[in-house]
């Protein structure tokens, strides 16, 4: 059993990852429904939160059905960090995760997410001021290293298991990768086979498929999978990976009635939460990996991403059912949808 202090989260968990603008509420639920284990929110700007910035306030809004959650904040200065943690502890998640690898720019150039790798004694001392500070279970998630001649995870993992953390999540890349490059997962092995390391270490990077689940965790010896770019679009990445650790069997892909139902329900859960405007908008992004292999599907996309009334996009996905239901039950879709799967 795998545990994040008290709590359990079963033999192998599989987290969704905390991804900025589609770790929302309406995609964790999702995900939840398909299978993730645990989920964590956005990444949250302690700056904002402090300052209560509505945008970093709303990031907090999470709702029973998705827990077990995590919070997830990321900032470089220790005042700014305690203060932010007893807002978040006043929103009760499960745990409380510090962003440590972040590869963005504009957060790695104020020494938070990424940036902090260049630092590792100031990342010991904010993670143990937020460890004193919190009742809450706190985990961290970080890269390697900065890049490839300062991969210090290894000692990382052992400075901030002292201080108190209670997980820890290595996304196998370096910062200089950014996402680029293979994730070398062979670092995450090395922290798993220290054995002054007792807490769960989770890896992140690259699983996008049952099979490479599957050979990942037997191969590194991870006590969990957080998965990102993979469940954009397609939440059920954790029912198939699920299936195929328990049955050796890989499922079939969804049909088309079951990706316009979550598209339809994502929108619906969108427009709730955001509101019509934002709910339309940030809504653009997903139609793409929703309806990934369908032939032909440009044209109905294009009138996805540029609709702005809520009922027209409704009307629209209804259409694209009916079009390849038709399709599918005609056989003509079926291989073409096997074969981009």
């Amino acid at each position: 059993m795998v545990r994040i202090g008290t709590l359990e989260l079963g033999d192998f968990p599989l987290l969704l990852a905390p991804m900025e603008d589609v770790s929302d509420p309406p995609f964790r639920a999702l995900c939840k429904r398909h299978g993730a284990d645990m989920m964590y929110t956005e990444f949250i700007s302690v700056e904002g939160l402090i300052r209560d910035a509505e945008k970093s306030v709303k990031k907090l809004d999470i709702y029973d059905e998705e827990r077990p959650i995590g919070i997830q904040i990321f900032g470089a200065e220790l005042d700014s960090m305690v203060r932010a943690a007893d807002i978040v502890e006043e929103a009760r998640p499960e745990v409380l995760d510090i962003n440590f690898g972040c590869p963005v720019k504009k957060v790695v150039c104020k020494m938070a997410g990424a940036g902090i790798l260049r630092d590792i004694p100031r990342m010991v001392r904010l993670t143990e001021a937020i460890v004193k500070r919190t009742s809450l279970p706190v985990t961290v998630k970080t890269r390697l290293g900065w890049d490839e001649n300062s991969i210090y995870i290894e000692e990382v993992a052992e400075r901030l298991q002292d201080v108190g953390i209670k997980a820890l999540t290595i996304h196998a890349r370096t910062r200089k990768q950014m996402y680029k490059g293979q994730a070398d997962w062979s670092w995450i092995a090395k922290v798993k086979e220290n054995p002054r390391i007792h807490i769960p270490i989770f890896g992140n990077g690259d699983i996008d498929s049952p099979q490479k689940a599957l050979e990942y965790r037997r191969k590194y010896g991870v006590d969990g999978i957080m998965i990102g770019r993979a469940a954009i679009g397609y939440p059920w990445i954790f029912r198939e990976i699920k299936h195929y650790f328990a049955t050796g069997e890989l499922l079939p892909p969804p049909t088309v009635a079951e990706r316009v139902a979550a598209a339809r329900e994502h929108l619906r859960r969108s427009l709730e939460w955001k509101g019509p405007r934002l709910g339309v908008l940030e809504m653009r992004r997903h139609y793409t990996n929703y309806f990934r292999g369908l032939p032909h599907v440009k044209v109905f996309r294009t009138r996805l991403v540029t609709e702005d009334d809520p009922d027209v996009l409704f009307a629209i996905l209804d259409e694209l059912e009916a079009h390849y239901t038709d399709l599918e039950a005609q056989g003509a879709l079926l291989l073409q949808t096997t074969q981009n799967a």
